[in-house]
């Protein structure tokens, strides 16, 4: 089981904040170090000292890790044109050294959108499939030939398609609780699969989901990999427990339902029930940026019990 640090910086971290926590990201031992890519703090939290861009951030990351996968739970579809996003990846993943992974979204927080001037078109999924045709078909057209692509949302014709990701191919996460597009888009384009903030059961059943999706593409059956993204909390006792979960504003009991809280032994017997429905890598949910004794925690005592 795979584990990666995915944190929320909207909610208030600055860029040196990241750096911090995406350092002790690879000191620790943990995969890859993610971020959601939000411009609009949510809830209770202050913001301050306000957003920072996702790709602009990875691309400072990438020249001051080594070793995790750097990406983005999830970049949204409103928020940059395809062929820029393209090239956008393509660089950072070319200054990481190819460590980069995209998950790419549909857009859905209206709010940020309106707040910083972006259009929030109606039909988003179908611009969503665009630009995943684009951005895969950018990567994949051979150096010296062009690419063209005439879409209902997006038009492109003669275009380089450069530079190219230091991979070759890039790999997309899609996600979502969605029953039938959501897995069909993942079915075609995805080298994984990632269920947010569900339960066991209902990973099960998308994921199911999925595999059929996977199957009627014409792909072999471990195309993809599977994946969750859940809150974490996790304390040597109960008033540890108690007093993390504060910290972020949370209820014990509720965390406990609906991510990873507990001691070291409930999380890693929690994360044994999501294993056993096929899910092989988790992206833990870090709220509180500053506790990187939380951190030190989850990696000596969560990470080092797992297969």
């Amino acid at each position: 089981m795979d584990l990666r640090i995915f944190t929320e910086p909207q909610q208030g971290a600055d860029y040196e904040t990241l750096l911090t926590v995406a350092k002790a990201t690879e000191d620790l031992g943990f995969d890859a170090f993610f971020r959601s890519d939000h411009y609009l703090k949510m809830g209770d939290a202050d913001g301050l000292p306000g957003p920072t861009d996702a790709w602009i951030t990875l691309a400072g990351l990438a020249r001051e890790t080594s070793r995790i996968r750097l990406g983005t739970l999830m970049t949204a579809a409103t928020f940059r044109l395809p062929g820029v996003l393209a090239i956008q990846v393509a660089q950072v993943d070319r200054m990481s050294g190819g460590r980069v992974e995209l998950g790419l979204g549909a857009g859905w927080f209206a709010q940020e959108h309106e707040a910083y001037g972006i259009p929030f078109p109606k039909e988003k999924f179908g611009r969503l499939e665009e630009q995943l045709e684009i951005v895969t078909g950018l990567w994949a057209t051979e150096v010296g030939k062009t690419y063209d692509f005439d879409g209902t949302y997006y038009q492109l014709k003669d275009s380089p398609a450069l530079p190219k990701p230091a991979q070759g191919r890039v790999p997309v996460l899609i996600g979502g609780h969605g029953a039938r597009r959501t897995p069909r888009l993942a079915g075609r384009y995805a080298d994984e699969f990632n269920m947010p903030f569900s339960s066991v059961e209902d990973t099960a059943a998308q994921f199911g989901r999925v595999r059929d999706a996977v199957a009627e593409a014409g792909r072999p059956a471990d195309a993809l990999t599977y994946s969750n993204a859940l809150v974490v909390c996790v304390g040597r006792d109960d008033q540890e427990v108690a007093r993390r979960a504060a910290a972020i504003g949370r209820e014990v009991d509720e965390l406990r339902t609906n991510g990873l809280a507990g001691t070291p032994a409930e999380v890693v017997e929690k994360i044994g029930r999501y294993a056993e429905v096929g899910s092989t890598r988790l992206y833990l949910q870090v709220l509180d940026l500053s506790d990187l004794d939380h951190l030190e925690l989850i990696s000596d005592k969560v990470q080092s019990q797992l297969p």
